[in-house]
């Protein structure tokens, strides 16, 4: 019962698709428009959750300080809110009177609400957990003997980093970016609250799909498979590090 109760909503989806015309509605102006940004945003969101992520699963993974637990905690927070709140406490930050965006706006003249980097900011708000507590996992998993033989062997901090520690967690690494992507191109909530749903500039395919909905009902659907198809390829890809075998 419960498979198929998970199952339904999918056949559906496949069974009312428009196959026959599938080709022409994912190459419309509108839909290859949605498909172009989602790429752009997800990516860019992919990018910065790992410049900014990335060292904080380093710490979290390998230091000791007070309120560790609670930081962790804030950082898997957006895993469980709402995205509708995420958005809204988004603008409340980065908004033009928020508390980060009145300062950027004054000092560099960048204003970040419905714009295409308030976009990839809010999938990256949403989608970078992912990536931290991958990577975290990776890094608490990792024999730390092989750092230190590779100290007793002369190497410095960042040599050791390239060579070891970096290839051991690679696949940790490579599991949580693509999660990360793979939550970032799904986003919905949050980026409609805080950038809006601007065709060219913050429409991605989720809100194409929720546009679609009410006039071109193929388009949707289309649109609803490719990030169905997308996500079965990234559980695919990683089946072996979610759902190991005996």
């Amino acid at each position: 019962m419960a498979v198929a109760f998970l199952l339904l909503p999918l056949a559906g989806l496949v069974r009312e698709a428009p196959w026959t015309s599938i080709g022409q509605e994912l190459t419309s102006p509108g839909v290859l428009l949605a498909l172009r940004l989602s790429l752009v945003c997800s990516v860019g969101a992919l990018a910065l959750s790992a410049v900014i992520g990335v060292p904080l699963a380093f710490v979290l993974a390998r230091s000791e300080f007070q309120g560790k637990n609670l930081v962790r905690a804030l950082t898997t927070l957006p895993m469980v809110l709402p995205p509708v709140v995420g958005g809204v406490a988004l603008l409340l930050a980065f908004g033009r009177k928020g508390l980060a965006g009145a300062w950027l706006e004054r000092t560099f003249g960048l204003t970040l609400p419905f714009t295409t980097l308030g976009a990839v900011l809010a999938e990256a708000f949403v989608a970078m957990p992912f990536l931290v507590i991958t990577t975290e996992a990776g890094l608490r998993a990792m024999d730390r003997r092989f750092e230190d033989a590779a100290a007793t062997l002369g190497a410095g901090r960042w040599t050791s980093f390239r060579r070891v520690t970096l290839p051991i967690v690679a696949p940790s690494l490579g599991a949580g970016a693509a999660l990360c992507w793979a939550r970032a191109l799904g986003e919905f909530g949050a980026t409609i609250t805080f950038a809006g749903n601007l065709p060219g500039t913050t429409q991605t395919m989720p809100l194409a799909v929720y546009l679609a909905l009410e006039s071109d009902t193929d388009a949707a659907i289309a649109l609803s498979l490719v990030l169905l198809a997308v996500s079965l390829v990234v559980l695919v890809v990683l089946r072996d590090r979610w759902f190991p075998t005996a």
